[in-house]
């Protein structure tokens, strides 16, 4: 197989530029440096801008996207139509993470070790809750799930699905029949797993992927699920996988996201959306597994007005999933494969 040695790093970014400088400076210290840096910059101001009068980083290219190519998605496809015609793979990473120095060696290297891999992801060693399993312990099932040795916590609205029967049938990384898969993770034990999902913070594909594939237009600004739907449209090409050396920190600034209105009314139709795209024609088992999950996390978003101090927001949240869950008897998403 041919070596993969020629990659490129998009980063898109918005209105973010002490984080975007922190990042950068994680990717000055790697052991594998990108053959370029794209910057894709949706920002309203320039300050962002400002960030490199001062601080110059080897290969970047800078570039400010006016209105037109504003919002994730279409940072991302412009980034893409700009790569160098010699990159083999192109890297995607969240504005607000920090790698760990040798990211992009282990990254690279997943792809060098088997040619059926085509999309690659890491994982945030600052949100691992992955525990090894002790064999004096006894761990409930409903309130731990366990995986390759180890056990993490499930939170609440994951112990409740696992006692009325409505938890995933498959592992981390793996989208079922009726979506709302796990969302706990990997150990880090230096393994690679085969997944459905990549995460949007972490991700790679070979340039054969994202040259017959783009990300979709239905997914607006912030675009919550974005990752999902070109991970799972990107199987076509071969194998997605996660590998848990390839690490770095995830800090979830929340400047430039949207209100909890909003969000959680994207969480529901975007969330029925990627569903769709893995799904297209789910049987009515599947249906109902899909609407009563929903309607159990509203419930339980609406529930946390009473036992957490950020009321308005739950309740905001709440309410976005309402009437997100109400449109979809109305105005279904209309769902879109063959992009390029």
């Amino acid at each position: 197989m041919k070596n993969v040695t020629q990659f490129s790093l998009i980063i898109c970014t918005y209105m973010r530029p002490k984080p975007l400088l922190q990042l950068l400076q994680s990717v000055r210290e790697q052991t594998l440096y990108p053959d370029e840096i794209l910057i894709i910059d949706g920002s309203t101001n320039n300050e962002t801008q400002l960030i490199f009068n001062d601080n110059h980083f080897k290969n970047l290219h800078y570039y400010i996207v006016t209105n037109e190519h504003r919002g994730l998605t279409k940072q991302r496809n412009f980034g893409i139509a700009h790569v160098g015609s010699n990159m083999e793979v192109v890297c995607f990473l969240d504005d607000d993470t920090v790698l760990e120095k040798d990211y992009f060696e282990e990254l690279i290297d997943t792809f060098k070790q088997n040619a059926t891999i085509t999309g690659v992801g890491g994982v945030a060693i600052n949100e691992n809750k992955w525990e090894v399993i002790l064999t004096n312990k006894v761990y409930n099932k409903n309130k731990y799930f366990s995986f390759d040795g180890f056990v993490y916590k499930e939170g609440l609205r994951n112990v409740v699905r696992n006692y009325l029967g409505l938890q995933s049938n498959l592992g981390p990384g793996k989208m079922s029949k009726y979506s709302h898969g796990r969302t706990c993770g990997f150990p880090l034990n230096n393994k690679i797993y085969e997944v459905d999902l990549l995460i949007g913070m972490s991700m790679a594909f070979r340039r054969t992927v994202v040259n017959q594939i783009q990300f979709s237009s239905y997914f607006k600004g912030y675009g919550l699920y974005e990752d999902a739907d070109f991970s799972i449209r990107a199987l076509q090409f071969g194998k997605n996988v996660i590998n848990t050396k390839v690490q770095l920190s995830h800090y979830h600034n929340h400047s430039g996201r949207p209100n909890q209105y909003l969000y959680g009314k994207m969480v529901v139709r975007n969330g029925w959306y990627v569903w769709r795209v893995k799904n297209p024609k789910p049987v009515f088992n599947d249906r109902l597994k899909w609407h009563s999950i929903t309607i159990l996390l509203t419930i339980i978003r609406f529930s946390n007005i009473f036992n957490t101090k950020k009321r308005t927001a739950a309740f905001t949240e709440a309410l976005g999933r309402t009437v997100g869950w109400w449109s979809l008897i109305f105005s279904k998403p209309k769902i879109q494969l063959n992009l390029k």
